[in-house]
């Protein structure tokens, strides 16, 4: 009794996938390569911007060639700037609160700068933080930049409803401080600054914070 037997050949899905991606890989490059020159010198841009020119896959390599050859510069984990160049100074980089307001945007979160940075902004301090810290109703991370860290902190609605620039920072500036450290040379300052501030703005704001903050922020008024 003979047995014939029909050899059924199974293509190796695993290459050719791995084949498509390979091929895949400069077009996606070009392609975005010629995409980020549409955007203005200093723009942060992220892996989701370009995932219309290839698999997620294809785009981070791609991001990462571009990288090496300096069209981009890879910020962070996900996070590249096309920089804006100056002719004397060479490529300019974003500071932290350009980088997490990008990240905010992106998230569609609100945001508000608070510890020692929203002192640092208002000139109460001369400290630097190499860690930023900042309020949302986004998700909580931390995103490291070079040596600097930029993290964002849950915090519930009612801290971020408020309207003012100047009186938002400095409402986050005295609950750093604490009622019991401010002197009279810090006081003076922030009255100077709440001078610049919407009288509307400090009202509405005023209400929304603690009872020895609302007093301070009443008195600019006067």
């Amino acid at each position: 009794m003979n047995l014939e037997c029909d050899l059924i050949l199974v293509p190796n899905f695993n290459y050719i996938w791995d084949e498509m991606i390979f091929q895949e890989r400069p077009r996606v490059e070009k392609s975005i390569a010629e995409a980020v020159q549409s955007y203005p010198g200093g723009s942060i841009l992220f892996v989701d911007d370009f995932l219309d020119y290839g698999s997620p896959e294809s785009v981070k390599k791609a991001l990462f060639r571009l990288n090496e050859k300096e069209v981009l510069f890879r910020l962070a984990h996900g996070i590249y700037l096309f920089p804006k160049r100056d002719p004397e100074l060479g490529n300019l980089f974003p500071s932290t609160d350009d980088i997490a307001k990008a990240i905010a945007r992106r998230d569609k979160a609100h945001i508000l700068p608070t510890g020692v940075h929203a002192l640092n902004k208002l000139g109460l301090s001369t400290q630097v933080p190499m860690k930023v810290v900042y309020l949302t109703d986004g998700t909580a991370r931390t995103v490291t930049v070079g040596k600097r860290t930029i993290a964002f902190r849950r915090t519930s609605p009612k801290n971020l409803l408020m309207q003012g620039e100047i009186s938002s920072l400095v409402i986050q500036a005295l609950k750093t401080l604490g009622q019991n450290q401010i002197n009279e040379e810090t006081l003076k300052r922030i009255l100077e600054l709440l001078q610049k501030e919407k009288k509307e703005h400090i009202v509405h704001d005023a209400k929304l914070s603690p009872a020895w903050i609302y007093k301070i922020l009443m008195n600019a008024l006067k």
